[in-house]
């Protein structure tokens, strides 16, 4: 189809000169999942004509009412990233680093959020559908992000005027690459979710991890953190979980750190009241011992961590050199380490999101049963508020019954089983902020046999005898989350206000081995299960049995746990990893320099392989269990790193076949040392052009690696 001359971005045309279509009264949508987007893209496309999203203008009604006002500039602007820059780009999958940086918005919550999910770029591509670009053929200033929102996947779609200062600098969310606009439009498209742009400037990192997931959250109390927090986070970190964190926030008075302000930033290089994204664990060997640390970074792009473990700290000279130059980074780019213990010294909650709900589960297999139910307190009839004393009317609050099932047979399931029950409210207004969340929380009870096959509500006497399994936490966050153990058996599960007649709808699910769920007194079809299957669970339950067994591996003992375990569809090209490439594979991993690799270093490079072997064979076109040059470069790119076609060349001539055809074990070694190499070079240069080796750290990184 012929374009008009407006979406030709090299042409130098005024914003007065393009043209740009409304939708007409008629095709108002009542909700937005009616905005369908690739209807309106391709009549933009018919008409010639820019989009404008008149649900969400470009004026001060999406921007809202309140204190974000008065950090505008005078005079606000909303442009195109066509007018902003020669050559925009939507997304840039070889940007490895995470550059997004927080505008005037009070969103770090959100935007920790957002920095969590770039780990995961599946995840990252369900919300940010990264075939959207600024390109002539597929550009009429319309672009769209998928959300989970209370229990359903809902397309938004916004048009790309973003609000600018008269510099033409971004106001709110912006890149330090100045020509990448993902980021942007992403806060554009959650705040026309949320209502406006004010609507993001309170919240939780749990609450935006859940709208880009529709995952279960799990947070811990940093100050009564469990004995098994490390072994938590490290499940988390290697598997399929987002985290983010808090710190305290400041208090009301000036002390001789800072002034008074709602987010200060202390004498340690903390910020109070700020949300940050866990973006890493790593256990290192020290003179004295090891010790466990946790990567950070601050949504502002800047403002560092000042104490152990930070760039300037003295502790990294107790580390390998070559441990060293992987880990520790000298950029105020707002990403630093710090120890465990200072971590639970200095945040006061660690928010994890997963896709299925085993981190705390011991359990074997790899499937889970998820219902939800959606329900409503009514006032006057279902919101009897909290149980306590001179409170009848506890059980008029909607009531669940759940049978917990064996789950597969194991001796474990057959005693107790994992039960993990969420509660999430949905006030009733379009804005996010202009209606305070209730105090919410749910009871379970235990019930007896002759209650098992109960169609209607249990009464009020029942709640009078027996005490709930649980003490139930009234809070006014979204949702509410409790882990149980359960026997098989029949239990009611009561949501509630913490008082009467409050009146919210809400979602409830359950997630389990094996269960069935259905409301007493109230339509048991209304309750939607589905089975989620977590690929990767299975193989952490086997490596954690194997590690207990051998702690660290050498190259044979890695040779057969690649070679032995029917792990990769591609063994049916005979794959086999060579014990020379297993060689190859410890010494670039092996930080410590022992000639072993621990379950740490082994799960890095588990991790990395499954996602090396999704690239590989999304781009093995043929099905030939190789990839040709064009092949290559195309995995390369979209594992996120450049290179030019003569380095591609040079690399199928090292690595490939007499045909320069790369299998998977060849694709694999070189693309972990390309890595490992361009994360070294990231973390000792200082300018990004070039580095300084000492003579030492040179030989450790080109000969043993």
């Amino acid at each position: 189809m012929a374009l008009l001359p407006f979406l030709h971005p090299w042409r130098k045309k005024s914003r007065r000169q393009w043209p740009t279509c409304e939708m007409g009264a008629a095709q108002k949508p009542s909700s937005l999942s009616q905005q369908n987007y690739q209807t309106l893209l391709e009549e933009c496309f018919k008409k010639g004509c820019l989009f404008e999203d008149e649900f969400f203008p470009a004026d001060i009604r999406s921007i809202g009412k309140g204190p974000l006002l008065q950090k505008l500039p005078q005079r606000l602007l909303w442009k195109r990233p066509l007018e902003l820059h020669r050559t925009p780009v939507f997304y840039a999958s070889n940007k490895k680093r995470l550059d997004l940086c927080q505008g005037v918005i009070e969103d770090c919550w959100f935007l920790a959020a957002v920095e969590a999910l770039s780990f995961h770029p599946d995840i990252l591509s369900r919300v940010v559908p990264t075939n959207q670009s600024f390109e002539r053929k597929k550009y009429a200033g319309i672009f769209h992000f998928k959300f989970w929102h209370f229990g359903e996947w809902v397309d938004v779609v916004v048009d790309d005027r973003l609000p600018v200062n008269e510099a033409g600098q971004l106001v709110f969310l912006s890149s330090v690459y100045k020509n990448l606009y993902w980021g942007a439009l992403l806060e554009k498209a959650y705040a026309k979710l949320c209502g406006s742009y004010e609507d993001l400037q309170i919240g939780q990192v749990s609450e935006a991890l859940v709208d880009f997931t529709g995952g279960v959250t799990m947070t811990i109390k940093l100050s009564e953190a469990p004995p098994d927090l490390w072994d938590i986070m490290t499940r988390a970190n290697y598997s399929r979980s987002l985290m983010g964190c808090q710190t305290q926030p400041a208090r009301r008075v000036a002390d001789k750190e800072c002034s008074v302000q709602k987010r200060r930033v202390l004498s340690n290089g903390l910020v109070s009241g700020h949300a940050y994204t866990v973006t890493g664990i790593r256990k290192v060997t020290c003179k004295h011992g090891p010790e466990n640390l946790v990567r950070l970074r601050n949504p502002w792009g800047k403002v560092e961590w000042k104490g152990d473990w930070s760039d300037s700290s003295g502790k990294w000279e107790q580390l390998s050199p070559k441990e060293k130059i992987l880990l520790r980074k000298n950029d105020d780019d707002g990403e630093f380490w710090m120890s465990l213990q200072d971590f639970k010294t200095h945040f006061v909650g660690l928010m994890i999101c997963k896709l299925t709900p085993d981190l705390l589960s011991k359990e074997l297999g790899k499937k889970w049963t998820c219902s939800t139910q959606v329900g409503k307190w009514v006032k006057g009839s279902t919101a009897g508020g909290r149980m306590k004393a001179h409170n009848a009317a506890f059980w008029r609050n909607p009531q669940y019954l759940l049978r917990v099932l064996q789950g597969n047979g194991s001796k474990t399931s057959r005693y107790s089983c994992s039960v993990l029950v969420s509660l999430i409210q949905k006030r009733n207004d379009h804005h996010r902020n202009r209606m305070p969340h209730l105090h919410i929380g749910l009871s379970v009870y235990k019930v007896g046999q002759e209650y098992h096959d109960l169609n209607r509500k249990l009464p009020a006497a029942f709640f009078v005898w027996n005490m709930p399994l649980n003490r139930a936490v009234f809070v006014n966050d979204r949702e509410v989350t409790q882990d149980f153990r359960l026997p098989p058996g029949a239990y009611v599960i009561v949501p509630a206000t913490a008082e009467p007649n409050q009146e919210s709808n809400f979602i409830l699910r359950v997630f389990s081995r094996k269960h069935s769920l259905h409301e007493l007194g109230g339509d048991s079809s209304c309750v939607l299960s589905k089975e989620i299957v977590d690929e990767h669970e299975d193989w952490e339950d086997f490596f954690t049995k194997y590690f207990d067994q051998y702690p660290e591996i050498n190259a044979m003992q890695l040779l057969r746990i690649l070679n032995n375990v029917a792990w990769t569809k591609l063994q049916n090209h005979g794959l086999r990893f060579s014990l020379d490439a297993c060689r190859g594979i410890l010494a670039l991993l092996d930080f410590n320099n022992t000639g072993t690799l621990s379950i740490q270093e082994f799960r890095c490079l588990w991790k990395k392989l499954l996602q090396y072997q999704a690239v590989f064979q999304k781009n093995d076109i043929q099905q030939t269990g190789t990839l040709d040059q064009v092949e290559l470069q195309a995995s390369v790119q979209e594992l996120g790193i450049s290179l030019s076609n003569e380095l591609c060349k040079l690399l199928a001539m090292r690595y490939g076949n007499p045909g320069l055809n790369i299998t998977f074990e060849s694709f694999a070694c070189f693309m972990l040392r390309v890595e490992l190499m361009m994360e070294a070079f990231h973390n000792t240069s200082k300018d990004g052009k070039g580095i300084y080796l000492q003579e030492s750290e040179w030989m450790m990184m080109t000969l043993y690696s």
